[in-house]
């Protein structure tokens, strides 16, 4: 599974779980956590916006951010969360602005390892 956060300038943070690694509570805190140090390095001009990051979850069934350690952290970092009905088909922009590009670089390749997808995917945001 790919876990990517992205804007309007490109992809901020992302994390590639290894095989059958499932996101629970720690580690989406964990998520948010570097998440939060890649946008101070990477956006620091949302900083200087009195801290106004707002999160758009896409194709969300895990429901990790309703989850009562998630919206602490959320809370103390003060980002807020825009509310959405899940599977909205009007508001997926991972699908159909990155993922879709990402699909046709995928198209016929063939990885033998974690190891390969992870370089993949490392070199396919690189030249984002």
């Amino acid at each position: 599974m790919l876990c990517i956060w992205w804007d309007q300038l490109g992809i901020v943070y992302y994390v590639l779980l290894k095989p059958n690694e499932t996101i629970i509570e720690a580690l989406y805190r964990i998520q948010l956590m570097r998440l939060s140090r890649a946008l101070k390095e990477k956006r620091a001009h949302y900083y200087s916006r009195h801290d106004k990051i707002i999160l758009l979850y896409g194709m969300d069934n895990t429901r990790l951010h309703v989850a009562v350690p998630v919206k602490t952290y959320l809370e103390t970092l003060k980002w807020k969360v825009l509310p959405h009905p899940p599977y909205s088909p009007d508001i997926a922009p991972s699908d159909y602005h990155l993922f879709r590009s990402m699909m046709y670089g995928l198209f016929e390749q063939h990885f033998t390892s974690y190891e390969d997808i992870k370089n993949y995917i490392d070199d396919w945001i690189v030249k984002r």
